[in-house]
């Protein structure tokens, strides 16, 4: 069965799932040799590109394999998710097997004038984690998950979210994270982490307990709440890629209770007193209760609402009660179901009736399942003008706004408790568009009107891993007050921003 990324949307709309690469980052490596302001390393200035790493020292010295464009593998090991970028051509794919591997390739192209990029999953939504005539760090062989006697986990940075889940429902535990069952743990923990237990459980960044992290002058460091504090801080939020390589980390968990899945749907004509009763709604619902609500684009736009109760029908069934109550309109559909963890997740990513094996191809020789897609977002601090938003989405057939509730959890922490700043939010808004490389340009000028209409209806700042090429002061919109401290630990840890690119920190 091939999963892609609109069958993730297409359950229940599954907020929180697309996330960007274990290093959303593409970055210009920078020594003694003359920088090169523009990205990919090429030729500006008039100043001489310094000379290439030598490739072929660097495969000799690493325990995992490094693949160049002659190679068997590179073809298919060169792809991120989102097919829009595969023009994009590194020049060497190192798949590292340690932390280790990580140093050595620092090494051996630091001062060389090739962006570097870490890629945990290879979701980037822009393709960051598969920088042109770059050097990717691809971590997936770092991909064990080993729950441990006092109920942390430790993760390498190659997981991707199935794998976790996986292994945290042998052990009957859980953590909260995204829907997509290829997306990384590097990328979908470093900026924020939403999903369908965010209201119960908080961010994924929140179950942070430490990470391994390789900085840019190779240095493997720990960095917890005792060890580099402030390293620490800005790994929980401060998106992919900007400080340094994230090999491991450890997460609390909690044990696995059960679980109800819901999905409604309603007549188009009710698209915007739906939208309306489900702001309120989720903003007066009890922690254990996450919702989204995912408003289709076209002549007649249509809203679904769908999501995760921690507990049982009966105690969910009076809660959507109160929504259809508030909606004054009757659902065309109902359905809830009880489920375990695992069963849960795989339903939210539209693989419920699947194996794990079915949901995630294992196989590295193959290619896992891609999409052709633009998408932006913004945060909602408040409700909005529900009949604005409707009117956003008229005539947008193949887009999707997908409103996906914060509080609870999220909001028992102060926005400067972490780099995730959104903590009062009511909800994020994705605004999702698939998409060819030929529509790329009409597809991503909608995307950006929507972003830009929803602004203007009071729906600012935005979420680092849904990051957005067009985005206006995107630094603000990411990081809000906290941009300020964000910058002073990338200069602590990166002074030469080895690991800049074009909406990293150092670049805000």
């Amino acid at each position: 069965m091939t999963i892609d990324r609109r069958a993730f949307l297409a359950a229940l709309g599954v907020g929180g799932a697309l996330a960007v690469t274990g290093a959303t980052a593409g970055g210009i490596a920078r020594g003694v040799a003359p920088v090169f302001p523009a990205y990919g390393g090429r030729r500006t200035g008039g100043f001489a590109a310094p000379e290439p790493p030598d490739w072929s020292a660097l495969k000799a010295r690493l325990d995992g394999r490094l693949l160049l464009p002659a190679d068997q593998g590179y073809d298919v090991a060169r792809l991120g998710f989102n097919e829009l970028y595969d023009d994009q051509l590194p020049a060497a794919v190192a798949r590292c097997n340690s932390a280790a591997d990580v140093r050595i390739c620092l090494d051996a192209a630091r001062g060389h004038g090739v962006p570097i990029a870490a890629r945990s999953g290879g979701h980037s939504y822009l393709g960051y984690s598969v920088p042109n005539d770059g050097l990717v760090l691809d971590l997936r062989p770092m991909a064990g998950v080993r729950v441990r006697s006092d109920g942390t986990v430790r993760v390498g940075a190659g997981a991707r979210l199935i794998e976790v889940y996986a292994a945290l429902a042998q052990a009957g535990r859980l953590m909260p994270a995204g829907s997509c069952p290829t997306v990384g743990i590097g990328g979908l923990a470093l900026g924020g982490g939403i999903g369908v237990l965010t209201r119960k459980y908080g961010l994924t960044c929140d179950r942070l307990v430490s990470a391994q992290v390789v900085t840019a002058d190779s240095r493997v460091l720990t960095a917890s709440e005792c060890s580099e504090p402030d390293l620490y801080w800005a790994l929980r939020g401060g998106g992919g890629g900007n400080f340094g390589v994230v090999t491991e980390f450890t997460f609390s968990t909690e044990p696995a209770p059960a679980l109800t899945v819901f999905a409604l749907r309603f007549p188009a004509a009710a698209a915007a007193s739906v939208i309306g009763a489900w702001q309120g709604w989720v903003a007066d619902a009890p922690p254990e209760l996450w919702s989204n609500c995912v408003v289709s684009g076209g002549a007649a736009p249509t809203a679904r609402v769908g999501g995760c109760h921690v507990g049982t029908a009966d105690e969910l069934n009076p809660l959507l009660d109160r929504l259809i109550a508030a909606a004054g309109t009757q659902p065309t559909s109902r359905s809830v179901q009880g489920k375990s963890y695992l069963d849960t997740m795989k339903y939210m990513a539209g693989c419920a009736n699947d194996t794990i094996a079915q949901c995630h191809p294992t196989s590295e020789g193959g290619r896992l399942p891609r999409a052709a897609f633009v998408a932006v977002s913004r945060v909602l601090t408040a409700p909005l003008d529900a009949q604005g938003v409707v009117q956003l989405m008229v005539g947008r057939t193949g887009m999707d706004l997908l409103l996906d509730s914060m509080g609870g959890a999220v909001s028992r922490l102060a926005p400067d408790a972490t780099a995730f700043p959104h903590r009062s939010a009511l909800a994020t808004a994705q605004i999702y568009a698939s998409t060819t490389p030929a529509g790329k340009q009409a597809a991503t000028a909608a995307v950006d009107a929507v972003r830009d209409g929803l602004e203007a209806l009071g729906a600012g700042g935005a979420y680092v891993n849904y990051i957005d090429e067009n985005l206006p002061d995107w630094g603000t919109a990411y990081y809000g007050e906290n941009l300020p401290r964000l910058k002073s630990v990338s200069r602590r840890y990166d002074p030469d921003q080895v690991f800049a690119f074009p909406q990293s920190v150092a670049r805000a």
